[in-house]
């Protein structure tokens, strides 16, 4: 595979080599190609939690809500009779 950079992304790598900051290009590619990898994750998770939000929002505006300390109370219960461990 052939990658052909723009001048101002080359003149970008080429320094940082310079500086040592990197070994190689390869170094730099693979760090470039682990963000764009972490940058799809987050934007797969923000996704996920705006169809959440948007489910939450649906379900308030139907008036199917639950008092968040009634749902902390039944929580505490359930710890309550969970076995304590030794």
């Amino acid at each position: 595979m052939e990658i052909t950079l723009k001048p101002e992304q080359e003149r970008f790598v080429t320094a940082k080599l310079q500086q040592g900051k990197y070994e190689s290009i390869d170094e730099i590619l693979a760090i470039a190609f682990r963000l764009l990898e972490e940058n799809e994750h987050r934007e797969q998770a923000l996704s996920e939690l705006r169809s959440k939000i948007a489910a939450g929002t649906e379900q308030i505006r139907q008036g199917k809500v639950v008092d968040g300390e009634a749902v902390f109370q039944h929580l505490q219960e359930k710890l309550d009779q969970m076995p304590q461990e030794q």
